[in-house]
C-alpha cells in the first residue's frame, strides 16, 4: 500500500493515495497559510471518524436511524510533554436510539482499527535512496 508524498509549496505536504490527493498545510503560527489541515489534525480526524464508521455501520445494520447521531472528540494534552495523553469520544444518541443497544454501539466504536494500531504500533523503517531518472 504505497502513498506518495509532495511538497507543492510553502509548508504544504500533499499526499496521493487511492486516486485522491490529501491535502495538508501547516497554520499560521507554523509558518503556513492554513490552506488545509495540519498533518496531526488529520491523524486526530482519522480516529473519530474511523470510530464513526464502525457506529454507522452498526446502525444501519439494525435499521436504525442515524439522524440525529453525532460524535464528539476531545484531547487532553500532558502539560509536561506536551504530548495528547487522553482522548474521550462522546456519542450523542438521538432520543429514539434503542436503549439495548447503547452498550453495543460503545463496543462498535472500540472497534476501530485507528484505535486498535494505537495499541499495538507498527514498527518504522526509514530510510532514503536516489531514485533513478526517468
Amino acid at each position: 500500500m504505497d502513498m506518495e508524498i509532495v511538497f507543492p509549496g510553502g509548508k504544504r505536504v500533499d499526499t496521493t493515495y487511492k486516486g485522491f490527493t490529501i491535502k495538508t498545510d501547516q497554520p499560521e503560527h507554523g509558518g503556513g497559510d492554513s490552506s488545509a489541515p495540519a498533518p496531526f489534525d488529520l491523524f486526530l480526524a482519522s480516529i473519530g471518524t474511523c470510530a464513526g464508521i464502525y457506529i454507522l455501520s452498526f446502525c444501519q445494520a439494525r435499521n436504525i436511524p442515524s439522524e440525529g447521531l453525532r460524535l464528539i472528540q476531545r484531547t487532553q494534552r500532558n502539560s509536561e510533554t506536551r504530548m495528547i495523553d487522553k482522548i474521550t469520544i462522546e456519542i450523542q444518541l438521538p432520543p429514539e436510539f434503542p436503549e439495548k443497544y447503547r452498550e453495543s454501539v460503545i463496543k462498535s466504536a472500540e472497534l476501530c482499527a485507528v484505535k486498535k494500531h494505537l495499541h499495538n504500533p507498527p514498527a518504522f523503517d526509514i530510510y532514503t535512496t536516489h531514485p533513478k531518472p526517468l
